[in-house]
């Protein structure tokens, strides 16, 4: 699995792609081309998602529940 500085860079990159409206992104030594923008903009929404999950902790609620003396 990728690290969280490695999809930031994989998102920034995208970024660029497509506010320059280019279709071809080289990520190291591998090379994507893109068909259109949907599918850049889907990309980026995957990395989004894979980006939220390494940073988002899971809720910590404790429900406390007494019936006598209280």
């Amino acid at each position: 699995m990728a690290t969280l500085e490695e999809l930031r860079g994989r998102r920034d990159a995208l970024h660029k792609v497509r506010a320059n409206g280019t279709r071809a992104v080289q990520h190291g030594d591998k090379r994507v081309e893109y068909r259109s923008d949907n599918e850049i903009a889907a990309a980026i929404a995957d990395l989004d998602r894979q980006i939220a999950a390494l940073t988002t902790r899971p809720p910590r609620i404790i429900n406390i529940k007494c019936r006598r003396g209280y």
